[in-house]
């Protein structure tokens, strides 16, 4: 019974753990890095192809990115998660390989013209479609037995619509553990979902840490600020661009603007129109309304059975086309638009900042974290020009933060989750953090608990029955320039990854009919024949 952490080691995305419990292997999360990350990952210990399910947390592409990718070398097992996560899913990951294939092709016209060598997608959308027949959805609360060995129950964390964290109960030669995973714990009182719910007991607890360090300010009023500041930028005659993530962010956003609206607390621009430019962004608030009975909060439930439409309102515009984003800045009216990525570093927001940045009278509100190497973390930091599309953007105007309006709990929040446990368990490991943060976390966790906390490095690995580590890894820095030839060797790695997964069929088929064994053998040997040149 083995835990070995890969993915969100000392880092804040890429969030991916595996665990084996006597026969059965499985990942928790299996999520793409994004921004400027420092560490080597080290992949699970063994191939794509025996991980025999995955269990995930919640739908952000740094939880579920790499599903596609792990599809495509080999994985064909169970994908379990929320209901609301799988609908998700169902939209992030085609979004997502629509992005990689996108990406590609615009490297390799450039790559083509200077005579060098194409490099391949980090998915293809049939990976996307593929893996996405494998999903499988459940209910908070509800007990799953996965198999003899794994039995697991999903509970809200208030992250995002069908967040969790999970709990795992495992035996293994007469040896029952239980361990939990936090998750993105969310923050308190965020409109339409509800706040964390908490475990009460465990062995052993992983838990994030990415605002481990930091303290989110009490009583702040985002509805207030959005007033200021779209007041401002109206009367100045601007256009309020607002980047936000497609799926939650947007909806959060949405929900306060149908009170501004409501409210009539715009003055002399009561029909302003608000635009969410994304596809992505307008599939996620249908997903939102589907799974309004399980995942909203009270007060947004309210809402709906007095046939409120909490996420609705007179001027708002879901710009699906092409043709639809590239009117709203043809349109000379002062409005709002609400774009995705959050970060600015994909996605149609780009072309909104290129056509409004250099404006005086507009102003871009930052909702969300802004991960360092991003273009939204470059403005925030107070660039005055940036590169868009080749072309180098002056800065402005104005720009705006939203200050503590993040999905994730703070540090008191997360002192919460992991003190409210009655049964404590004999150890927390700390991911999901910054490098640094991590650490520091890890210390306070153990003095304010009063049990042993450590952030373990990527390829770190603990003995769940004797509760002990068997590796200690350290962090191995990313090389510069690693990435470039670690995507150009992507199809070989795949074709590694098929023939790690023909052996795994091989060594399965021992004691088979020989006749059947003797023509798997013939086909075998017919296709070395064909490619051995």
């Amino acid at each position: 019974m083995r835990l070995v952490f890969s993915g969100a080691a000392h880092e804040v995305t890429g969030s991916c753990h595996y665990l084996e419990v006597g026969a059965s292997k499985f990942l928790v999360d299996c999520g793409m890095e994004q921004g400027v990350n420092i560490y080597e990952n080290v992949e699970p210990p063994v191939p794509w192809s025996d991980i025999q399910f995955v269990l995930l947390t919640h739908a952000h592409i740094d939880h579920v990115g790499m599903l596609p990718y792990i599809y495509a070398r080999g994985f064909k097992g169970r994908v379990i998660a929320t209901n609301a996560t799988c609908d998700l899913c169902n939209i992030m990951l085609k979004d997502s390989a629509h992005i990689q294939e996108m990406d590609a092709e615009w490297k390799n016209r450039k790559a083509r013209r200077a005579g060098r060598p194409e490099v391949p997608p980090l998915y293809e959308m049939n990976d996307a479609l593929g893996v996405l027949e494998h999903f499988e959805g459940y209910n908070y609360d509800e007990v799953v037995e996965v198999n003899d060995e794994v039995s697991i129950r999903f509970t809200d964390i208030g992250h995002l619509l069908g967040s969790a964290s999970i709990e795992i109960w495992m035996k293994e030669d007469g040896v029952e553990k239980k361990i939990v995973f936090s998750g993105d714990i969310g923050n308190f009182n965020k409109p339409l979902i509800r706040d964390p719910i908490y475990t009460k007991e465990a062995d052993y607890a992983v838990i994030e840490s990415t605002y481990g360090d930091r303290f989110h300010q009490k009583g702040k009023n985002h509805i207030s600020e959005l007033v200021r500041i779209v007041q401002e930028t109206l009367d100045r005659g601007g256009n309020v661009v607002i980047p936000a993530f497609a799926v939650g962010r947007t909806q959060e956003l949405l929900y306060y603007f149908r009170q501004i609206k409501s409210q009539h607390l715009i003055h002399g621009h009561d029909n302003f129109e608000v635009y969410v430019d994304s596809p992505l962004a307008v599939e996620a608030t249908h997903v939102f309304k589907e799974n309004q009975a399980e995942c909203y909060d009270e007060e947004t439930r309210e809402l709906v059975e007095e046939g409120i439409n909490p996420i609705a309102f007179p001027g708002l515009k879901l710009s699906v086309t092409s043709d639809e984003s590239i009117n709203i800045n043809f349109d000379a009216k002062p409005k709002v638009i609400i774009s995705a990525s959050g970060m600015c570093d994909a996605g149609r927001i780009r072309h909104h900042l290129k056509h409004n940045l250099w404006r005086k009278e507009c102003t871009v509100i930052f909702a969300g974290y802004q991960a360092v190497g991003t273009i939204g973390r470059t403005l925030v930091d107070g660039a005055k020009e940036v590169k868009l599309f080749g072309e180098s953007i002056d800065v402005e105007a104005h720009i705006e933060i939203l200050h503590d309006i993040s999905g994730h709990a703070d540090q008191n929040g997360l002192l919460t989750w992991a003190l409210a446990f009655e049964k404590k368990p004999q150890q927390f490991f700390v991911v999901h953090g910054n490098d640094d943060v991590c650490d520091r976390f890890a210390e306070l966790l153990t003095e304010k608990t009063g049990v042993p906390a450590k952030a373990p490095f990527s390829g770190s690995e603990f003995d769940l029955i004797k509760g002990v580590w068997v590796r200690e890894t350290a962090g191995i820095p990313i090389p510069a320039k690693s990435a470039p030839a670690k995507k150009a060797s992507g199809v070989f790695a795949r074709l590694l990854a098929a023939g790690e997964r023909l052996m795994g069929v091989i060594r399965r088929n021992e004691g088979g009919a020989n006749k059947d064994l003797a023509k798997f053998a013939d086909q075998i040997n017919a296709l070395c024949d064909k490619w051995d040149r």
